[in-house]
């Protein structure tokens, strides 16, 4: 609404323009014509871009949480059963063969007596979702995964088994077909495994027996919880909702928190009036921050990351080290002496010899300190020692979190 309301001001804006443009145009012809249509088409496509620039910014609802829109988890216990002798060993797995005979005596079959002695049932624990709102009857998907010693989870059937929430009440009911996407074979010389066979899911596999609840449309207030807290985000997110409504109804509390009051217009409406906000548009402000996974030498770095004035020079020394065994043996048809290995070590030390010193001026953005580095003919590993190295001179002005 806002970039159709953008279009129509534009196009007011530079309905004087085209007009005068094409009433020069009938008064002087010839190639003065063509250099004012080039002219035209330039301002049209600006006209066209200047609302695009605009949309750069994020909605509200792709950077925020609303109050009580939120995910619950369940878990819960269960037996998986049709195993093709992959399932848990009862010897070993105590907790697996007590369910199987709780179970069974539960059914009116007492096996606490017998010997059992099977391979087609498995332990498992269920996890799933409760998605916010959801209703009585309401069928979620689940996951299901070995908890014993079971090799694969193929072909089995999970019982039904109450899933928990965290105050400890039931929340839903899980039965049904496991899909596996993994499976593993083995043979006498060899196997073969692919994925993960000991995990698996059941679309709509568990209904929802209990409900949350919560009344949104009858909140006074809402808060509004930022998924990435920032001060200066939370504060043009209420002044960007202060706009739309006219009035002062939101104010930010915290870096990750904004409180709106509900206006009168919307009272015992609330959902309206998330509906007509959560379609704003707000410029995300972001802190200065260098992401480094030293593990796979994966390096991330923000927009605003700036460093001061420093030098930079990077050595490659490379030590190698061969060895190469030599046998020594007495002269022909000689009585004395041994044949012996005598090792012979050889080591070779490297020192790159165009070491380069790059000097990276005050204030540079992303791209110039990205290819200040690069112009070092460094890889990512040695950049992450120098990226620390540079905040530790305290040249760097962002924050490195090391992952």
């Amino acid at each position: 609404m806002l970039c159709v309301n953008q279009d129509r001001m534009m196009a007011r804006a530079l309905k004087p323009t085209f007009t005068f443009l094409g009433a020069f145009a009938d008064a002087f012809p010839g190639r003065i014509v063509g250099a004012l249509r080039r002219l035209g088409a330039l301002v049209l496509l600006l006209a066209v871009a200047w609302p695009a620039a605009g949309q750069a910014q994020s909605r509200i609802k792709d950077i925020a949480n609303f109050e009580g829109i939120r995910d619950n988890l369940l878990v819960g216990y269960g037996l998986v059963v049709g195993l093709n002798g992959t399932g848990d060993d009862l010897d070993s797995a105590p907790f697996t063969r007590e369910s199987l005979i709780g179970m069974l005596q539960r059914l009116g079959i007492n096996a606490r007596d017998d010997d059992l002695d099977t391979a087609n049932v498995a332990a498992v624990m269920v996890t799933a979702n409760l998605p916010a709102f959801a209703r009585q009857g309401t069928r979620i998907d689940i996951t299901v995964s070995a908890l014993g010693g079971a090799d694969s989870l193929l072909g089995g059937t999970l019982l039904v088994s109450p899933l928990l929430a965290a105050d400890g009440e039931v929340y839903a009911v899980a039965q049904g077909s496991i899909a596996v996407a993994g499976f593993s074979a083995e043979g006498d010389g060899g196997s073969v495994t692919k994925g993960v066979p000991t995990s698996g899911r059941i679309p709509n596999g568990a209904i929802i027996e209990r409900e949350i609840a919560f009344e949104m449309a009858e909140l006074k207030t809402v808060k509004i919880s930022l998924r990435n807290p920032d001060l200066t985000t939370a504060r043009r997110l209420a002044e960007k909702v202060n706009s739309f409504l006219g009035i002062p109804a939101a104010r930010s509390t915290d870096p990750g928190t904004v409180i709106l009051k509900v206006p009168e217009r919307y009272k015992g409406d609330t959902v309206a009036l998330l509906t007509d906000i959560e379609q704003l548009r707000v410029k995300v402000d972001q802190l200065a921050r260098v992401v480094i996974n030293e593990r796979s030498g994966v390096i991330v770095m923000g927009e605003n990351v700036r460093i001061s004035t420093v030098a930079i020079a990077q050595g490659n020394l490379t030590i190698r080290i061969t060895e190469t065994a030599q046998v020594s043996q007495p002269s022909p048809f000689s009585n004395t002496g041994d044949t012996v290995t005598v090792p012979r070590t050889t080591i070779d030390v490297e020192e790159e010899a165009q070491r380069k010193l790059a000097v990276l001026p005050e204030g540079v953005s992303l791209q110039e300190m990205v290819n200040g580095l690069n112009a070092l003919g460094i890889g990512p590993r040695d950049m992450i020692t120098i990226l620390q190295a540079v905040k530790a001179a305290g040249a760097l002005q962002a924050e490195i979190q090391v992952m």
